[in-house]
């Protein structure tokens, strides 16, 4: 019994010591993170315990906390956006942690193709822009984000029309036929880039197909450009990559929740002018003289149109054309987390009206990122983004019978109303008025981009991830031209009603594998394998009436007359991918990868392509001799070369031999062949080599990129001409090639950095050249069926082919035309190439500046060496030629007399041979004079794109009011601009519809002049 009692007794001791032992090692974890620099707390800092799913961020003094217990020792993995990411073993329950500034990006953990690497291994030519540059920023719309932000990518805005469309190119234009659009994913989906409107902004005007994006969800951008980083997308990733991550919530976080708004007032940069009505009598009766002097009439006979041009009224069509514009945007959002579960949902509204009347955009979105881990080692998820967008279509850009050619091209003396109180209408114009208040041209849409995966761990980095992703778009537009404006007076009321629908639909399988062994941990890969199968369908149905009973019955049903058609194209896609990277002692990386795209479009002989990429990375900053050196505190150079594809932007069917009905004879129906089939074609393919340089010095103060590249892609898909004996003037094959070599710079300065102050600079330019190496022939194209612009082998796309004006002759007045030839007279012949709308170089300057709670930021974006042709001079500086349109200012600064010095030739209706060398001809009125180079103009120009002022209020205040921050600002957005350029906006380009006629200036909404008021609160 006593030996019984005393084992009894010996076995509680032992039981409470090992109960006091696990008491010992599995304890609630909290900790610290601060500056390493000022030693302030960093809020919003990850903590991630290795080894399970256990994450928190840091509060607002810095701090984290795990509920949790936890065996010790325990290892964290330590990261903050802006600072070097640590790893820390920790043998007590409580620990203090300082990061690093990293002011550049050299050490940012970013997303690549398929994964996130750090960058200092990364061999290829990416561009990040992280949350932290994004959060500040009120911006409508993706594209406002990168203007200027990244090297090598070129974002215009088209025009001033809310939701209008952008120009985005990625290190320069790789086509002619197929799209020169890079590849936009959101959260894994590949979104589409077709346009949804079927009548356009205007005549030649696209629509922002990444509108329906809320910028305020992003979370950070990343941009791949050059092959070693496109390569892993195949054929989807030849004009680059643009990867898009929205916000997400962290694993045991508070739930977060912001609530944004701000408030804005436009107007535009400038007005248009024309000349006043006694201005206009003046020159008209001007022209009517030089023209009777031409044909040999004494100037006395001619019997002037306006006797006394000064009692001629001014009739004002602007004041009522532009108008203040508001913009209005609400955003609500929740984020944070569980132990096993994260999420972020987000609102937003979102108005904004065009500074011309009347049209507008609006958009409502929600989103719902939302991740779970089902066990240790199942993770599931989903992004899924809807969108509400509305449009009225005014119809105002380079359309003959829009909005603002009717208030632009009438002469200024002709009354807007008639004497009985209707509406004036002058020629083929209507009245401006008369279209803002009836116009009924509405586009709403419908958007879902969605994304749903699983995510299964197998071992330490062994993970599968597949993935189902949808971006569903439908658009109905319902338009109708009443008995009050031109449009609907021949027909009685014309209707027409357009549903668009387009649908992506993507699966892929991913395997990656993670493994960092040996001693030290030298060795590192990183690798994955997967596959893509993807679906595009897009449908289209539409149908018109005319004839109706009334104004009040605007539906196609109710028209006398109607008629429809639809159309419906699939197209489909196989991937397979692979891609490694193999990293030794942090110093070397070598990586590689090959993908193989099977596409429906192509002829059944060449359905496949392969597109392989490699690229090697050296940091030679860890070498030791360079270290010896103190001088860098990284240094790297990278080299990578690979092939890309292109197959978008061509029709589903593009190699198929089509038949089409319409071939009817003697009244029976008949079908007849409307395209050659082509079984051997194939992708258009991009070789390109990138070499760069990284470094960073004095403490990270002062961080530079450096890149060169040279881009070539051929076996363009041309339609290329065919022996009209065919019975087709083309047909689509792979012809033609286009080189794009170019340079960029980036620099990073942290230039004053202490405890209160600090003040970073973001400075980037690039060079890009293009130019047509191969083509088959010239290919002539432009704005109101002139050939202006042109394909032409050896110069770059975009090239206007005009006659270029030497001088005016200050004796007769007569524009003197380069004789190319040499032949003694002016014939086309004579048209060259005298410029293109693609700038030599772009670039953007940000300064951040910040004082205790004041932050102060301004942004210039410029760019060079581009030109615009100004059809709105081409119209509207006709000499007397247009009897029914007005001028503008620039007409007065014509040839009057003998010695007068100007580019401007005298008035004449005349359609004489024009001057050579002086001579005494003029072709003022003919053809020559039309396509003159005087037109063009040089769109060089220097902007203040963005300036702002916030203010977070003290702690003391926000936690009075029991939130847990507030910051108030205001922003000027396109306050100042500096310009040659003699049209209203420099950022223009009319028609966007067509990508080798960029650089065109026709009655196009310019750029508005923004002040924006803001206030962001979080809970």
């Amino acid at each position: 019994m006593y030996h019984l009692s005393s084992r009894l007794l010996l076995f509680s001791l032992l039981l409470l010591l090992q109960v006091f032992a696990v008491a010992q090692q599995n304890v609630g974890l909290s900790g610290k993170v601060t500056d390493a620099a000022t030693k302030q707390p960093l809020a919003g800092a990850t903590v991630h315990i290795r080894g399970t799913t256990h994450q928190v961020v840091t509060n607002a003094d810095g701090q984290f906390f795990f509920q949790t217990g936890q065996r010790l020792p325990v290892t964290y993995d330590i990261s903050y956006v802006g600072y070097q990411p640590i790893q820390l073993r920790a043998t007590t329950a409580q620990v203090e942690v300082s990061l690093q500034s990293n002011s550049g990006q050299l050490g940012d953990v970013i997303v690549t193709g398929y994964s996130t690497q750090n960058r200092k291994f990364i061999s290829g030519s990416i561009v990040s822009v992280s949350g932290n540059a994004l959060k500040d920023i009120p911006a409508a719309g993706v594209n406002q984000l990168l203007q200027g932000k990244a090297t090598g990518v070129q974002v215009i805005a088209n025009s001033g029309v809310p939701g209008g469309g952008v120009t985005f190119r990625i290190r320069g234009n790789n086509s002619i036929n197929a799209s020169v659009d890079p590849l936009y994913i959101v959260d894994g989906v590949f979104i589409s880039n077709t346009d949804p409107i079927q009548t356009g902004l205007g005549n030649q005007q696209q629509s922002n197909p990444i509108a329906d994006i809320n910028p305020a969800d992003i979370e950070s951008i990343q941009v791949l450009k050059d092959a070693n980083a496109t390569a892993i997308y195949g054929s989807l990733g030849a004009n680059g990559v643009v990867i898009i991550t929205t916000k997400r919530g962290r694993l045991n976080a508070k739930a977060k929740i912001s609530f944004n708004t701000y408030q804005g007032w436009s107007q535009p940069i400038n007005k248009f002018k024309v000349t006043t009505g006694p201005q206009t009598a003046l020159l008209t009766n001007e022209s009517r003289i030089n023209t009777a002097i031409d044909n040999g009439l004494p100037p006395g006979s001619v019997v002037l149109p306006f006797p006394n041009p000064d009692t001629l009224p001014t009739y004002d069509r602007f004041s009522g054309l532009f108008r203040t514009a508001r913009t209005s945007n609400y955003e609500l959002s929740a984020q944070g987390g569980t132990e096993n579960s994260t999420y972020y949902v987000g609102l937003g509204y979102f108005k904004q009206e065009s500074v011309v009347r009347p049209s507008q955009f609006e958009r409502l979105s929600a989103r719902l990122n939302y991740d779970n881990y089902l066990t240790r080692q199942l993770k599931v998820g989903t992004s899924i983004n809807l969108a509400r967008t509305q449009r009225n279509l005014s119809g105002s850009d380079n359309n003959p019978q829009g909005v603002i050619n009717s208030a632009l091209f009438p002469r200024s003396y002709l009354p807007i109303f008639n004497p009985n109180g209707t509406y004036a209408r002058y020629g083929s114009f209507d009245n401006h008025l008369a279209l803002i208040e009836n116009l009924n041209n509405d586009a709403v849409g419908w958007r879902t981009i969605g994304n749903l995966y699983a995510e299964y761990t197998f071992l330490p980095g062994l993970k599968l991830k597949s993935s189902w992703s949808i971006d569903n778009t439908s658009e109905y537009e319902n338009n109708y031209n009443n008995t009050l404006i031109s449009a609907g007076i021949a027909t009685n009321g014309s209707a027409a009603s357009y549903e668009t629908k387009n649908l992506v639909l993507t699966n892929e399988q991913v395997l990656t594998y993670i493994k960092s062994f040996g001693k030290g941990r030298k060795h590192n890969i990183n690798a994955l394998v997967g596959n893509t199968l993807n679906t595009v369908l897009s449908q289209n149905t539409t149908a018109t009436g005319f004839g109706f009973a009334s104004n009040d019955l605007t539906a196609v049903s109710v028209a006398a007359t109607r008629s429809g058609s639809s159309s419906r194209a699939e197209s489909k896609l196989v991937s397979f991918f692979g891609k490694a990277s193999y990293t030794f002692d942090n110093k070397y990386t070598f990586d590689g990868s090959l993908r193989a795209d099977a596409s429906s479009k192509f002829g059944v002989n060449n359905q496949w392509g392969y597109f392989p990429s490699g690229g090697v990375t050296w940091r030679a900053s860890q070498e030791p001799f360079i270290q010896n050196l103190n001088l860098f505190d990284e240094l790297k150079f990278r080299a990578s070369a690979g092939l890309s594809g292109n197959q978008n932007g061509i029709g589903s069917y593009a190699a198929q031999g089509l038949w089409a009905s319409g071939a009817n004879y003697l009244e029976q129906p008949g079908t007849a062949p409307s395209q050659l089939a082509n079984p051997n074609l194939t992708w258009e393919s991009t070789r390109q080599v990138d070499v760069g340089v990284e470094f960073a010095v004095l403490k990270n103060r002062l961080n530079v990129v450096l890149d060169f590249y040279d881009k070539y892609t051929y076996d363009l898909l041309l339609n290329v001409p065919v022996p009209n004996r065919s019975g087709f003037a083309s047909y689509l094959q792979n012809y033609g090639a286009v080189r794009n070599k170019g340079t960029e710079l980036a620099i990073n300065t942290v230039n004053v950095e202490t405890k209160d102050f600090r003040w970073t600079t973001d400075f980037n330019i690039s060079w890009n050249r293009n130019r047509i190496e191969k083509l088959a022939s010239d290919i002539a194209q432009g704005a109101s069926g002139r050939n202006i612009s042109i394909l032409k082998q050896g110069y770059p796309v975009n090239s206007f082919q005009l006659y270029r004006q030497l001088y005016v002759d200050a004796q007769t007045g007569n524009a003197v035309y380069e004789d190319v030839n040499k032949d003694g007279g002016i014939t086309s012949a004579d048209r060259q190439i005298v410029g293109n709308a693609l700038p030599n170089y772009t670039g953007g300057l940000t300064n951040n500046l910040s004082y205790k709670g004041f932050d102060f930021n301004f942004f210039w974006y410029f760019q060079q060496g581009n030109k615009i042709m100004n059809m709105n001079d081409f119209f509207l500086v006709h000499g007397g030629t247009q009897a029914n349109i007005g001028f503008v200012p620039r007409q007065l600064e014509r040839w009057q007399k003998p010695g007068d010095v100007t580019d401007i030739p005298r008035l004449t209706t005349s359609s004489l041979n024009p001057s050579v060398n002086g001579g005494p001809a003029n072709n003022y009125g003919g053809n020559v004079a039309n396509l003159s180079s005087r037109y063009l103009r040089d769109g060089s120009f220097l902007r203040l794109k963005t300036i702002s002022l916030g203010y977070n209020l003290p702690t003391g205040v926000v936690q009075k009011a029991r939130f847990s921050s507030a910051r108030v600002y205001v922003q000027a957005t396109n306050l100042l601009t500096f310009t040659n350029y003699n049209g209203l906006d420099p950022e223009v380009s009319s028609q966007s519809s067509n990508q080798n006629t960029a650089g065109y200036d026709w009655a196009t909404v310019p750029q508005p002049k923004t002040i924006q008021a803001g206030i962001n609160i979080s809970f």
